[in-house]
């Protein structure tokens, strides 16, 4: 082979080489030149508070409550106040008709007093007049018996003189048994008449007696409806004159500044409530307005509410004055956790891989990722315990879908 041509061949080769590098340069550096600039938000490493929360909904009821119900059928005769109304303690509310109560009244006591009769009889061994009539029975079978035992003695006497038969002292023998078996008969009866049982069915009636005496009383003493509290008559669903069946609710009165609500709390989260955690109350009918409270009771079971497995958690509130009405639905705001000035970032600046937890820490135009240890979280901030300094910035995301890597150089969004 030619010495000359084959060096003009590799000297072609080398060249086409070479332009080919340099077009590769020129490429890449056209496309760093031109690519699109990475931008991220980004934020400082800060001193903050974190407050944990849950919120659910409850219902509101007075702590201190009076309902009075109809104990049967009747109709209202007078009404004393109206729903609204502000009441001290034994202020009589309304007054029912009283004609049935008072007739069951009285035939109560007729009970009453016919089973006390009846057991001072037991007790006495019968009523006066069958006493008399016993003692009277009593004394004539006596004289009976002494007549018999004297008439039997002087017939024995005969005998031995032989002016009485043997026939003669076998029948006055047999008239003085009739006699003395009719005494001891009657001797019994005056000392133990009645034996436990009939004393026990006559106990029984007094007792029985005694309770009608008592339920008589007290639907007598309802027909009166009195607050034995102070507060306020929130329901006063009855009019005068008005039919009530048996059972019907006829007023309600509580102290509206002492409330309580029942809130149902998800299980998941009944681990988190203890009893004195701070509440913050909201009603929507009333916007802008925020009651406080506190835990009084925490679940003690789950139950099914609606479709919901949850805690009924017993909430008192502090600062109620009137405005916050029973039975109204209300939200419940439960503090669950609250650190103060703590070192944070944005929760959303905390990534996670396994076990471990980082952030991209952002030093001169490129992300870093920097292992962070992690103590309290909420929605928003997160707790860091180490592997960042004062001033640090981190990166949030990027208004792109682009995936934020170690080393990837960025821009912070203004």
């Amino acid at each position: 082979m030619n010495p000359v041509k084959n060096s003009q061949a590799i000297r072609r080769s080398l060249l086409v080489l070479g332009v080919l590098a340099v077009l590769i340069l020129v490429v890449f550096g056209i496309r760093r030149l031109t690519r699109d600039v990475v931008f991220v938000r980004t934020a400082k490493l800060t001193t903050g508070d974190i407050v944990s929360s849950v919120s659910t909904n409850g219902k509101v009821e007075p702590v201190e409550l009076f309902q009075a119900h109809a104990a049967e059928p009747s109709q209202v005769q007078e009404v004393y106040v109206h729903a609204g109304e502000t009441v001290p303690a034994g202020t009589l509310l309304l007054k029912l008709q009283t004609a049935d109560a008072v007739s069951k009244v009285e035939t109560a006591r007729s009970s009453v007093a016919a089973a006390n009769a009846a057991e001072h009889d037991v007790q006495q061994g019968g009523s006066q007049e069958e006493r008399i009539a016993l003692q009277g029975d009593l004394g004539r079978a006596q004289l009976q018996a002494d007549q018999a035992q004297k008439d039997l003695s002087a017939l024995q006497q005969l005998q031995t003189k032989g002016a009485a038969s043997s026939s003669e002292i076998a029948a006055a023998r047999e008239r003085l048994l009739t006699a003395q078996s009719s005494l001891a008969s009657l001797q019994q009866r005056n000392t133990n008449r009645y034996g436990s049982t009939d004393r026990q069915k006559v106990q029984a009636q007094v007792a029985e007696s005694r309770a009608s005496m008592t339920a008589a009383s007290a639907a007598l003493a309802n027909s009166n409806v009195r607050t034995p509290l102070s507060g306020t008559v929130f329901s006063m669903p009855v009019r005068r004159f008005d039919f009530i069946g048996a059972g019907e609710e006829l007023v309600q009165v509580a102290n509206l500044s002492h409330m309580q609500i029942r809130s149902y709390f998800d299980e998941p989260e009944i681990g988190k409530l203890h009893v004195g955690d701070a509440v913050s109350i909201t009603w929507d009918a009333k916007p802008g307005r925020i009651w406080h409270g506190h835990i009084v009771r925490t679940p003690t079971t789950v139950i099914t509410y609606l479709t919901r497995n949850v805690g009924e958690c017993l909430i008192e509130v502090d600062d109620a004055v009137g405005d916050l009405l029973p039975n109204t639905n209300v939200t419940t705001k439960v503090t669950t956790q609250q650190i103060s000035n703590v070192r944070v970032v944005p929760r959303e600046a905390l990534r996670t891989l396994g076990s471990q937890n980082f952030v991209f820490v952002l030093k001169a135009g490129s992300l870093h990722k920097t292992p962070v240890q992690v103590g309290a979280l909420n929605l928003q901030l997160a707790q860091i315990t180490g592997g960042l300094s004062s001033g640090d910035v981190v990166a949030l995301n990027a208004p792109s879908s682009i995936d934020l890597t170690d080393g990837l150089q960025v821009q912070e969004a203004r």
